[in-house]
């Protein structure tokens, strides 16, 4: 289905916003494939009974959000879409360190792990906007 998707999005004006050049569809994949093991792994984590479910649930609504925001790119600015990345970025910040407090719990590691793998592809996504 991603593969579908982006096709379809390379086929027609799906690949840029206004006032954007068109956007890195690789690039683009890795960030959406990132937010969604991020949103997977901090389901997961969340149904622990550890202190960091609420941070758990809430990165996980957020990475869902980004991934959406990234498939509806002709609604977004750039200046909207950044300011999703950042926040996509702090709440998987406050994530990882909430579940580096559990570091002997190889799920919440595991979530910490996908955290910054969303945190670094959001970031390249970022960089590449400014970039262009």
């Amino acid at each position: 289905m991603d593969a579908m998707m982006m096709d379809a999005m390379r086929s027609g004006d799906m690949m840029s916003m206004p006032g954007m050049p068109a956007m890195d569809m690789a690039m683009m994949q890795r960030c959406m494939d990132a937010c969604s093991a991020c949103e997977q792994a901090c389901t997961v984590c969340s149904t622990q009974g550890m202190d960091c479910a609420p941070e758990c649930m809430n990165c996980a609504d957020m990475c869902h959000t980004m991934m959406n925001c990234m498939l509806r790119m002709q609604g977004m600015t750039p200046a909207v879409m950044m300011s999703m990345l950042d926040a996509c970025m702090a709440m998987c910040q406050l994530c990882m360190d909430k579940c580096m407090a559990h570091s002997d719990n190889d799920v919440c590691m595991m979530c910490a792990q996908a955290c910054k793998a969303c945190m670094d592809a959001c970031m390249s996504m970022k960089d590449a906007m400014m970039a262009a």
